[in-house]
């Protein structure tokens, strides 16, 4: 996998000389190739709530749909294929209807508090539940009320990390919750600290020699 070879088509080269960084790529298309995910590709997907998806429209136009789910819901099946289970929205069903005629898309998986974004060329394919249920119960989340409609995989072409410039932090609020607790606890350890202090304080009022 070679993201800059697949990126970097002739006039985007062209582009790159005229505007002299074309030397610099040059040496990361060299360098640059993996052979699947690493082990550190697989933890951060597994980590994600959400994704982006674009692809391409018989309208000429391109496509880009926010895909969400419970933190874990993109699964990583091998060193080159990702797979999520399609779950029901708004049935307007653009993407599905785009990879139906072109399998070739986009992914960017982005993490706000790790300031971490992987950008990802795949070929999508559709699977419908009924034709491999052994593979549908490998990809569903579980605790997680959802109507599934389809199963899409994606298998990786190739893919690259984004720096991190722009990439304000955010968190949600499960997260917040996860970075104050020990703070809170450490608060309330405190209060119930004073709380029997002053009851002693009051005892020792109260004692009558």
């Amino acid at each position: 996998m070679n993201y800059s070879k697949l990126a970097f088509t002739d006039v985007i080269k062209t582009i790159q000389k005229r505007l002299g960084s074309r030397d610099t790529y040059q040496r990361v298309e060299n360098m640059s190739y993996v052979d699947g995910l690493t082990p550190i590709e697989k933890e951060f997907i597994s980590q994600m709530d959400s994704f982006y998806l674009a692809s391409f429209g018989e309208n000429g136009f391109p496509y880009i749909q926010h895909r969400g789910g419970p933190r874990g819901f993109i699964k990583v099946i091998d060193e080159a294929t990702i797979g999520i289970v399609d779950f029901s929205g708004n049935r307007q069903y653009i993407s599905v209807g785009n990879i139906s005629k072109n399998a070739k898309v986009s992914l960017i998986l982005l993490s706000y508090p790790m300031r971490a974004r992987l950008k990802i060329y795949a070929e999508a394919e559709i699977v419908e539940i009924n034709e491999n249920p052994v593979l549908f119960d490998q990809l569903k989340p579980e605790d997680y009320k959802f109507r599934p409609e389809r199963i899409m995989l994606f298998h990786i072409k190739a893919y690259d990390w984004n720096c991190s410039q722009h990439i304000t932090p955010r968190y949600t609020i499960a997260e917040i919750e996860s970075i104050i607790a020990p703070k809170d606890e450490y608060i309330r350890q405190l209060e119930q600290q004073l709380t029997d202090l002053r009851k002693e304080l009051e005892d020792l009022n109260n004692f009558e020699p």
